[in-house]
């Protein structure tokens, strides 16, 4: 017993043998190892330093790291005017500008109480649902460089430039538009604009399925993301969740159908979400899925917006555009679904100046990298990275 008790005290295992004779041997035991991913890491999306608590190859822990992107957005934007914001939303999320100016727009325009001529909220949803599915190629695309895969990266880019293309014709600028004002556009689209995206649309809407088939049954990718990273939807709407992250838990939250803006209670579409049969519901492949089958949802919504778009005769993109903001003092909340998820802006007036006295940005990407730390626990090293791609972050919207 005596040696029972000294080799306890010393963490050490005991063998007793058959002969009763006690052999004590050391007992071989692994240490914790604290492991830094970023901020400069090819796999964090952007400089997200990433604190990895490790047993062996098994994470223990994950904390993200935040803050090398600050650019005080919230402060900026109580020392310029209502209109001056909107060049700074763009730099939020930059692969998905117009859908982040969109969202500030509605948030000002409800505190303003203006009505928005219809031709200028169709040419809102075009253009918004093309930068989402913009901003799901580079989603899907850099996803598979992650894991091995540079094919899809190629596809994903090549189509992606023929969006960018579209945007830039009609706003003058690449990826950072200022295109969507408070109360109308900056100019309206060009003639032949809408005769090209819909050429567009016939054009993407079978590369969409090649691009989804090529990644979705390849077989190592499938078991790279196939039941990594599961999160519950009932812990998922815990965290506040939303977007593609929401659904591919296996609820059906959009903002577009769930709490309507602008047209889109006019325009018919689905909200995908996993079946459980392609994928294990909440991993990283539904993640995945979800953004591939919304893109071809965003060809449907196009669609009936260029069938349904009033004329350009006697239109002025900027007939709604108050000449000098200056909202009556309260408190407002607008939100839309952003490519990440729901973008919301809160904005407080004090009826007296035309700056905000307080506009406070919620970030979808920053709300769901808050859930690292549950979706790494357990998980390979090499696991980290396909959670990491499947959250999709962009890191000037995590910051701000």
């Amino acid at each position: 017993m005596q040696e029972l008790d000294t080799a306890r005290q010393a963490s050490v295992r005991v063998n007793r043998k058959s002969d009763n004779r006690v052999v004590i041997e050391k007992d071989l035991m692994t240490e914790q190892m604290v492991l830094a991913m970023g901020p400069q890491h090819p796999s964090t999306h952007g400089v997200l330093k990433l604190e990895c608590f490790t047993d062996g190859e098994v994470i223990t822990e994950a904390i993200p790291c935040l803050g090398y992107l600050h650019r005080c957005f919230e402060k900026t934007c109580e020392r310029v005017d209502y209109p001056a914001v909107v060049p700074y939303t763009d730099r939020l999320d930059y692969l998905a500008a117009m859908n982040s100016e969109f969202a500030y727009a509605i948030a000002v325009e409800k505190l303003l109480d203006i009505e928005i001529p219809r031709r200028v909220e169709f040419i809102r949803v075009i253009v918004a649902e093309l930068n989402r599915i913009a901003s799901h190629l580079v989603a899907i695309g850099t996803y598979g460089i992650d894991l091995g895969a540079f094919t899809p990266f190629l596809f994903c880019f090549r189509d992606r430039e023929i969006i960018l293309g579209l945007l830039e014709w009609a706003s003058g600028a690449r990826m950072l538009y200022n295109y969507i004002w408070i109360g109308g556009l900056a100019y309206d689209v060009p003639s032949d604009f809408l005769k090209r995206v819909k050429e567009f649309v016939a054009y993407f809407r079978p590369k969409a399925v090649e691009l989804c088939n090529l990644l979705t049954e390849n077989e190592i990718f499938v078991k790279r993301t196939w039941g990594i990273g599961i999160m519950p939807a009932d812990v998922a709407i815990n965290y506040g969740w939303s977007g593609p992250m929401l659904r591919g838990s296996g609820v059906q939250w959009d903002l577009r159908r769930n709490d309507p803006y602008s047209i889109y209670p006019e325009l018919d579409f689905k909200v995908p979400v996993p079946d459980g049969k392609s994928s294990v519901v909440g991993d990283c492949l539904s993640r995945h899925l979800v953004r591939a089958y919304e893109m071809d949802e965003s060809l449907k919504i196009i669609e009936q917006c260029l069938d349904k778009i009033p004329s350009s005769e006697g239109f002025n993109s900027r007939s709604a555009i108050p000449k000098r903001i200056r909202p009556k003092a309260g408190e407002v909340y607008g939100r839309a679904e952003n490519p990440r998820g729901e973008l919301g802006f809160y904005i407080e007036s004090d009826g007296k100046s035309t700056k905000p006295i307080r506009c406070k940005a919620r970030s979808s990407c920053f709300v769901n990298l808050s859930a690292m730390k549950d979706m790494s626990k357990g998980q390979l090293i090499p696991d980290l990275v396909a959670i990491i791609g499947s959250i999709d972050i962009v890191l000037g919207e995590v910051d701000r």
